[in-house]
Formats: C-alpha cells, structure tokens, sequence
C-alpha cells in the first residue's frame, strides 16, 4: 500500500471513529438537556427519529420539495401500511409516522418547544376519515387499560378541515382547542407548539400556526395516573409526526421540514 492511500485510509478511519463518538454522545446526552433540530438534509433518516411506526421506503429523503436548505422528508402511506385492526368499535388503522427517541420523550411537569413545518400537496385527498399528521401521546408502557387511548394532543386534518384537538377523559369526549377550514394544500404551513404536560391544573398547550397563536390552554392535561388507567406517576409522552388514518385504498402523501425540539425553563 503506498503512502497516500495509507493517508486517505488513516483520515477515512478517524473521520468514522470521530462520527462514532459523536454519536455515542449524543445517545448520552440526559433528557434533560433536550435541544433537537433536523432539517432533513442528509441522504438517510437522521438518528432522531425511531422507525418502527413506517414500512421501509414510506419515509425518504428528497430536495424537490422544502422548506429551507435543500432538504425535506416525503412521508407516503399505503393501504394496509403499518396495518393495526381496531379494538374496542374503533376501525381499522395505517400509519407512516416519525417517531421521536425514547431519550428525547417529554417528561411530565416539564415544558418543551416544538417546531415543525409540513406541506401537504395539492392533489391530496379530502376525505371524511380519520387522518392525525402530529400527535403527542401519553406513554402507556404496554398496559391493557391505556394501549387504546386517544392522544392527549393531535393535529388532526379530516375533510379538508385542520383540527387541534385535546383528550383526557377515559369517556373519550375530545375538546377541540382549534378550528379552520382554510385551504392548506399546495404551501408549506409552519407550526410551533409549547405543552408541559401534567394532571395538575398548571398544564400547558399553546400553538402557533405560520406565527400567529391560535391556542392557549391551561389546565390538566393528561390522563390519570393509577392502577385503573393503567399510566405510570410520573408519565411520560411521546411525540410522533406523519400520516395515521383509517384504513382507505388512495396513498397519501406529506412533506415535513425544520423540525425543533428543545426543553425550556419551567414556569408555574
């Protein structure tokens, strides 16, 4: 081996040997310190993002549609993608979603950003179906009484009609915190969320939508935490972004840019 390609190869090796720690830092890195962005830029899905929620190649990267940089993830859903059949009269579902880290989940009584911008296209079908493109659960660990429970939070887009929707109630009466019927396809539209989610009274969820506020709630806002329901004390909550609907024929597709996530100084 000649001098010069031992070079490249030594270069080669620390770059990669650099990368990896970099990583294994980032993997160390408490919870508590949480400040997370992704612009979509590189040619695979970045390590912030869990991929047991899409079926291989329903999440890829590409540069011909974005927000900022030259990047931008395009999220399509199938029909029986990610198939889950519906328990309790609730129909069938398929989802392709993003799902943050078990690191980066949010803890309760503390307060998180997040920012997000997504474009839905303009051929996207309006349909009268349950679709969520971002919700944030209550973290249920796998037990039976909470597995089937409704987001405490979630961006829902049924009809052509964009909904932010708040539920804790195990009667599953749903508040909806925002409204509108404006015509999202075909622009990128820019959201921002702060929550701290609680059972207590100081509970937070405030959304702003291309920078203008259009929620602001304060009160509890997560499930009870005991042996019925089934949530641990303190709980904890996951966010997820994508596609999940009822089960229908017609793909759909969404693109997703400027992602955020960063905890901030508690307020009560």
């Amino acid at each position: 081996m000649s001098r010069a390609i031992r070079r490249v190869a030594m270069v080669v090796s620390f770059a990669a040997a650099a990368g990896y720690i970099a990583y294994q830092v980032w993997l160390r890195t408490p919870a508590d310190q949480v400040d997370v962005y992704d612009g979509f830029e590189a040619k695979e899905l970045s390590a912030l993002w869990d991929t047991d929620r899409f079926e291989p190649g329903a999440v890829t990267m590409q540069s011909d549609v974005v927000r900022s940089g030259h990047g931008a993830a395009k999220v399509v859903v199938r029909s029986r993608d990610k198939f889950e059949a519906g328990v309790q009269g609730d129909k069938d579902s398929e989802r392709a979603e993003l799902r943050e880290p078990d690191r980066l989940i949010a803890k309760e009584d503390r307060t998180y950003e997040q920012a997000f911008s997504m474009l839905i296209p303009t051929d996207f079908p309006i349909v009268p179906v349950r679709l969520v493109i971002a919700q944030w659960k209550q973290d249920c660990n796998g037990h039976a009484n909470c597995d089937n429970d409704s987001p405490v939070v979630a961006l829902r887009y049924t009809a052509g009609v964009l909904q932010i929707t708040h539920q804790i109630a195990r009667a599953r009466k749903r508040d909806v915190l925002f409204e509108s019927a404006e015509e999202l396809r075909g622009k990128w539209t820019d959201f921002r969320f702060r929550v701290r989610f609680t059972t207590q009274e100081n509970g937070l969820v405030q959304g702003w939508i291309n920078g203008k506020q259009v929620v602001d709630f304060h009160g509890a806002n997560a499930y009870p935490e005991d042996a019925e329901s089934g949530y641990a004390k303190p709980s904890r909550f996951y966010f997820k972004m994508g596609l999940y609907r009822d089960v229908m024929p017609e793909p759909m597709t969404i693109y997703i840019d400027e992602y955020r996530k960063r905890q901030l100084p508690d307020v009560k």
